[in-house]
């Protein structure tokens, strides 16, 4: 069955050439939406992910990673006395203003953390070392910052709030989700910027627990403690509770739903016409079939065998663009993320929307009527 739908595909090859363009272009910006909403979500919790601990800590109904509120950092105390916890850690997330050193400002993400420690700093360091941010004002800048905040290396001078801050590192990787540069800073000094963050206070609480012990045992005793002042997550409910907010609140996960549906759709018209009409064309070869004894779903496996093969090369067409593109993501420093999962996904919508086209056609070959190959 498939020799025979694959003559038929090559017997035409500019309408089959229409069909395998039109499946390739319907994958490719599958694979682009899906590609660049990931590695939005990714930038939108990145921090989260990256940061060594189980249990977060935040302030009461904190929506997400980049907005919490401050809170009293004496709680830690009471994090630390929880069974089963090994170590926590006080987080500064605050917005500020950088003064460009050739006028004029630019609006950061300041993160403060325990240089000693590490604990919600940068972990890919390029130049410099984490622990440099401690015993002064010291900032580490991360590189994808340079296009906003303009060419700067380490030693030069930058000020933020009320801060003459010396960069003394260059990380790699914390890329913001509301493109915001993000700056690394001492715990101290990120909570005397401007006194964004009052005095005595942290937004977040980072909770390590003891290794083998039940981490939702911690949560449960933590969220008995906090009850109804603050909020407890383990990492990876807070990492998926931030990116819900920026897919949800900002409505950027319902308009990559609707061009990915927009997308199969396109395809699916495209390869169900073609189809088609090569099915009508061939009526008269298919009731001659039917006439010699075959049946329908005989002639149903070559109009799929069809829509099989259209969906594997346009597949594979279109994640060959697909792999070529990340390359030239990755050169702009533009955010992607490509996955195994997403590969897997995109095939099976690419199977579906073939054979949901091929059925178009199936209906047709019932009504075909063997006797037709006898009339004039």
């Amino acid at each position: 069955m498939f020799h025979l739908a694959l003559k038929i595909i090559l017997y035409d090859k500019i309408r089959s050439l229409i069909t395998l363009v039109g499946v390739v272009f319907a994958v490719a910006l599958i694979f682009t939406q899906l590609g660049i909403y990931l590695g939005l979500m990714e930038t939108a919790s990145v921090i989260i992910d990256h940061t060594a601990g189980d249990i977060w800590v935040t302030s009461k109904n904190s929506k997400n990673f980049d907005f919490s509120q401050p809170f009293p950092e004496h709680n830690i105390y009471k994090v630390l006395s929880v069974e089963g916890v090994k170590d926590a850690e006080n987080l500064i997330v605050v917005w500020n203003i950088m003064k460009q050193k050739e006028g004029g400002t630019e609006q950061i993400e300041v993160v403060g953390y325990n240089p000693d420690t590490g604990i919600g700093g940068p972990w890919r360091m390029r130049e410099g070392h984490l622990r440099a941010v401690k015993n002064g004002n010291y900032a580490i800048v991360d590189r994808s910052s340079m296009r906003r905040l303009g060419g700067f290396e380490v030693g030069q001078y930058r000020e933020v709030g009320n801060r003459r801050l010396q960069i003394s590192g260059i990380s790699e990787g914390a890329k913001s989700f509301t493109t915001a540069p993000i700056i690394f800073t001492s715990y101290g000094v990120a909570q005397s910027l401007r006194g964004l963050v009052p005095p005595g206070n942290t937004v977040f609480i980072v909770a390590e627990v003891i290794e083998g012990y039940p981490i939702k045992k911690v949560v449960a005793r933590l969220k008995d403690i906090f009850f109804n002042k603050l909020d407890v997550y383990t990492k990876a409910e807070f990492s998926r509770k931030t990116r819900l907010y920026w897919t949800i609140e900002t409505g950027a996960g319902f308009s990559f739903l609707i061009t990915i549906l927009i997308c199969f759709l396109i395809g699916m018209l495209i390869v169900g016409q073609t189809i088609y009409n090569s099915t009508m064309e061939y009526l008269k070869e298919f009731g001659t079939m039917k006439a010699i004894g075959a049946t329908n779903f005989d002639i149903y496996k070559i109009v799929f065998a069809e829509a099989f093969i259209n969906a594997v090369f346009g597949y594979i067409t279109g994640l060959t663009i697909t792999l070529v593109s990340v390359r030239i993501y990755q050169a702009t420093e533009m955010v992607f993320s490509l996955k195994v999962w997403v590969a897997v996904l995109v095939f099976i919508l690419t199977l579906l929307m073939c054979f949901v086209a091929a059925f178009i056609s199936v209906r047709k070959i019932r009504k075909i009527d063997p006797a037709m190959v006898f009339r004039g």
